[in-house]
């Protein structure tokens, strides 16, 4: 099967020109020098380590990925492709030679070079199919794309061919929307989970107070079975009242755990137990019968990420995130 790559044009598209002219595609990293010089991945990812030194060890290894992937993987014949948002199209090209590198034949910020023989007809971005749209517009500077050659060459072949309207294109929205927030979610809770059990205890009590609760959360050391108190008003006077265990663990809370925060005091207060680690079956039966209110890591994630523009800073700051918006 044909190799298809998608190979970003720079930051800003600023690339296009000198590729057309000089018929090329390159990509940058020139601080980790000609890649040939490499005997292994490794030995990239070492060098790579000492002049990023400041990036993160994450973006470290994506960049030496995609070079060494760029002058490696990249043959002649492969199949390349490129955006231009301002046009809003796609060009394609075949590799004529594979990796080269040279600081003089383009911008010498981009020293890593294939030759290719780009098409002078572009596809149009509208012309694709809304999963192609989607998995193309991957960040990443190099990738394969071999599961849309196919439709890309077909729209090469006949640029005025037009898709027939239908509903499939607002279910892959629909999936890939639900696909995107359930990864985020699973990344919040990954973060979640590298806390440490005081930071935990400040997560639940910043959460309540999001929910416009007066919270306690209880010093480092022994808590008597609660580890936050939470009050509607500032005395804590006004019902509700909620007594709250927090268990940050990998193992489940017992039944034991619970009835231990039933008898905490206040006695007459309300309980909600937090567990990461989840609850063994008697413990949720004991809870059950008892009125108490379990919450799970996932749950405390979806509540977390709900209510977190109401979170104190200093709490958030613990658990930062960004926001992100989809298509509705």
């Amino acid at each position: 099967m044909k190799k298809w790559w998608m190979i970003r044009a720079g930051d800003n598209n600023e690339l296009i020109p000198v590729w057309k002219e000089k018929g090329i595609a390159s990509i940058g990293w020139p601080k980790l020098g000609d890649p040939n010089q490499y005997q292994s991945k490794e030995e990239m990812v070492a060098i790579a380590d000492t002049v990023f030194l400041e990036s993160k060890p994450k973006s470290r290894n994506s960049w030496v990925n995609q070079v060494w992937r760029f002058s490696r993987e990249i043959n002649k014949g492969d199949r390349v492709i490129t955006y231009f948002k301002e046009t809003r199209q796609y060009m394609v090209g075949t590799v004529t030679e594979s990796h080269f590198y040279d600081k003089s034949i383009g911008n010498p910020d981009y020293p890593n070079n294939v030759r290719v023989e780009w098409e002078e007809i572009t596809v149009e971005r509208d012309s694709l199919s809304q999963a192609a749209k989607n998995s193309l517009g991957s960040v990443l500077t190099v990738f394969r794309v071999d599961d849309w050659g196919s439709e890309i060459q077909e729209l090469v072949e006949h640029p005025f061919y037009e898709p027939d309207d239908n509903d499939e294109d607002e279910i892959e929205d629909s999936e890939i929307i639900e696909d995107l927030v359930s990864k985020a979610l699973v990344m919040v809770q990954d973060k979640v989970d590298k806390l440490d059990p005081w930071q935990m205890q400040e997560l639940v009590g910043g959460l309540l107070q999001a929910m416009d609760y007066n919270v306690q959360v209880s010093p480092k050391g022994p808590d008597g079975g609660v580890d936050v108190l939470a009050f509607k008003d500032a005395f804590g006077f006004e019902k509700p009242i909620i007594k709250v265990q927090v268990k940050h663990r990998k193992s489940s809370a017992s039944a034991p755990e619970i009835q231990q925060l039933l008898g905490a005091n206040p006695i007459d207060s309300n309980s909600l137990f937090v567990s990461t680690g989840g609850f063994t079956s008697q413990a949720k039966a004991v809870a059950k019968h008892n009125s108490v209110r379990l919450v799970d890591i996932e749950e405390l994630v979806n509540l977390s990420v709900k209510w977190y523009e109401n979170m104190p800073n200093d709490v958030r700051a613990l658990l930062p995130l960004q926001k992100m918006y989809v298509p509705e």
